[in-house]
């Protein structure tokens, strides 16, 4: 993607992206770091992380962090100074009817991506700037449930939610949250053809664009959301309208 930024949006800025080493975070860190921007990459794999951080230069250092591990969230924060913006991607759940989950299964989404987020945005607190800016990594879901997957959407709307609180409580500093739908990227590329395919047939459909969303697209919305002062408390849909239908 080329970048949309001006060669010093991010100039003399420290941007944290915890799951940074693939897929949306890394393509926000590609943005950033056009941006004259430092990133810090974390996530629990080091050899992805490694080369993450090679591809994107002397601005990118890493760290391995577990978003379940307070300890080692802890940790990556006690070594930074300052930090201007924070987006978290890294989360491990499964998803499902109630029928069919186990209560453990069931609240994977909420220990992991919303305790995941709410732990790292906490040990941020004392090294984020007066005007950084943070943004929660929710989902579409949220508002248009696909498929029988209840506790899923509902720890989206949680994420929602916990973006608009913080924005009260954390002023100035700003909190937002990004709820993209399916996005042809790293993480469905994960998955099975099969049902790789049918998934991205069923949001095709679904959606007022016709067409899936790609990384860059969601990193774009993401940085969109660092940079803009006037943005705070909101949730923003790089869904290609499948919210609205």
């Amino acid at each position: 993607m080329k970048s949309f930024l001006a060669g010093d949006a991010f100039a003399d800025r420290t941007v944290v992206l915890i799951g940074g080493g693939s897929g949306i975070g890394f393509a926000v860190a590609r943005l950033v770091v056009s941006g004259g921007g430092a990133v810090v990459l974390g996530g629990r794999r080091a050899g992805v992380l490694e080369k993450a951080a090679a591809d994107l230069g002397p601005a990118a250092t890493w760290q391995v962090v577990d978003t379940a591990d307070e300890r080692t969230i802890d940790a990556l924060f006690a070594r930074l100074d300052a930090v201007d913006a924070l987006f978290t991607t890294a989360a491990t759940y499964v998803t499902g009817a109630m029928r069919e989950l186990s209560l453990t299964d069931a609240a994977s989404p909420f220990d992991s991506k919303f305790w995941g987020q709410y732990r790292v945005v906490k040990a941020a607190l004392p090294v984020l700037t007066a005007d950084a800016s943070v943004v929660l990594m929710a989902g579409a879901a949220s508002v248009r449930p696909a498929g029988a997957a209840p506790a899923y959407v509902a720890a989206n709307a949680a994420i929602e939610g916990l973006a608009r609180g913080l924005a009260v409580e954390l002023a100035p500093v700003r909190v937002n949250a990004i709820s993209p739908g399916t996005v042809d990227g790293n993480l469905w590329n994960q998955r099975p053809q099969a049902v790789r395919e049918a998934a991205f047939a069923h949001f095709v459909d679904a959606s007022t664009t016709g067409k899936l969303a790609r990384e860059d697209e969601v990193a774009a919305a993401v940085v969109h959301l660092f940079l803009n002062g006037a943005t705070t408390g909101s949730t923003i849909y790089p869904d290609g309208g499948y919210s609205l239908r």
